[in-house]
């Protein structure tokens, strides 16, 4: 790690990360090491508040959606206890609406998932009103609808029809794409 990058960290490179999907969180805990920030993991909203409240840190990046609740409510703890932490919040499904709330509760930055730690790590430093530059490769149109699609199909439990109903599909089409190969 360069001196000027850690630098731009600051004295202070605590780093809360708050995802319930552990091997994401795992490796992400990992990349951010490397870049110089000191994680602490959590994979619930009782365990990022209690974090929260006990040791606020510098820096924050928060799942939307967790098994025990809104991500939104650790951010608001982050926001009571330390309103200098950078928060980026990250989900797997983007809507314009949790984006908005995301911003309003004090969230510098809003990403979709799958991010890497560069592009967390880009607007967690990012310090000026432009955002940061967009990712080198994003994925495309057809890989975040498929991603989007299992995502729900796993959450039905693995139920197409109950699947394709939420999605406002026909259940023949869904079984299609369900059938085929991950878009790259």
């Amino acid at each position: 790690m360069a001196e000027d990058e850690l630098d731009e960290l600051g004295p202070d490179r605590t780093l809360l990360l708050v995802d319930d999907d552990a091997p994401f969180v795992s490796r992400l805990a990992r990349a951010m090491e490397k870049r110089g920030f000191q994680p602490e993991t959590a994979e619930s909203v009782a365990e990022g508040r209690a974090i929260a409240q006990a040791h606020p840190p510098a820096f924050a990046v928060v799942d939307l959606r967790l098994g025990d609740g809104n991500g939104l409510d650790v951010v608001e703890v982050l926001r009571e206890r330390r309103p200098d932490c950078r928060v980026v919040v990250l989900t797997g499904y983007g809507a314009i609406a949790t984006a908005v709330a995301a911003v309003k509760i004090g969230a510098v930055d809003y990403l979709s998932k799958p991010a890497d730690a560069n592009d967390i790590t880009n607007a967690l430093l990012s310090r000026s009103e432009a955002h940061p530059p967009p990712p080198e490769n994003p994925m495309s149109a057809d890989r975040v609808r498929w991603e989007h699609i299992q995502r729900v199909y796993e959450l039905c439990d693995r139920n197409i029809s109950e699947t394709a109903r939420r999605l406002s599909m026909h259940r023949r089409t869904l079984q299609r794409i369900l059938a085929k190969r991950s878009p790259k």
